[in-house]
């Protein structure tokens, strides 16, 4: 059974949460502060995250930052504060995805779907780039390419279609389930963490810009 741990200080919330997820074939476990959720999450790895920004102490994005460097396990950031600078700083420090308070419950099971979603591209054993959906793991070159998940499933569409332009609101909702909104840079961060983490192994142009259009991988896989 797919396990969700949820670190939030509500704990009529997480009750809730658990109430409702339970129904959904989800094993829920709760943590009440940022450091109870961290100690917890690298002794029983679950399947993902659900994080608060807004705690006591340790705050969620001091957790995802600490968390980061240990484990790329999928994280879904609650937050009630709705300020573009937020929802930015978490995507770059690794979150998958957010969703503001106050939720529905069936979107945040969506969003909860779309993040676990497995994809399976097709793969050649001689490509110089090389996914691995059930595991998370991609390599490039032959090394291994550190990737969060939400980079992972950004890099998976690419990967789908080598050498076809692909839209930022294609690659959002292929990736995350979701229409990419107007001002939302997530996409472009995503693709500039992962051409770094490409271009330190090879300096090869690997992700093309079309300006206007989208993203063009040019590795044949």
């Amino acid at each position: 059974m797919t396990q969700i741990h949820i670190i939030d200080d509500d704990k009529a919330l997480c009750e809730l949460l658990q109430d409702y997820l339970s129904q959904h074939d989800y094993e829920v476990v709760c943590s009440h502060t940022g450091r109870d959720g961290l100690d917890a999450i690298l002794t029983q790895k679950p399947d993902l995250v659900l994080l608060d920004v807004m705690m006591p102490e340790l705050n969620g994005f001091d957790v995802l930052k600490q968390l980061r460097q240990k484990s790329q396990v999928p994280v879904l950031m609650l937050t009630a504060r709705g300020d573009e600078i937020d929802r930015v700083l978490g995507l770059e420090l690794g979150a998958d995805d957010y969703v503001p308070k106050p939720f529905s419950h069936r979107e945040l099971v969506a969003r909860i779907q779309a993040i676990l979603r497995r994809l399976n591209p097709p793969q050649s054993s001689d490509s110089a780039l090389q996914l691995k959906p059930e595991r998370l793991e991609a390599s490039f070159f032959g090394e291994p390419l550190d990737l969060t998940a939400a980079e992972f499933r950004v890099l998976s569409v690419l990967y789908e279609t080598p050498g076809e332009i692909v839209s930022k609101d294609d690659i959002c909702q292929q990736a995350f389930g979701r229409r990419l909104q107007q001002f939302d840079r997530h996409i472009d961060i995503h693709i500039s963490h992962i051409r770094k983490k490409m271009a330190d192994i090879n300096p090869t142009d690997t992700i093309k810009t079309v300006r206007g259009s989208g993203y063009q991988l040019m590795v044949n896989p």
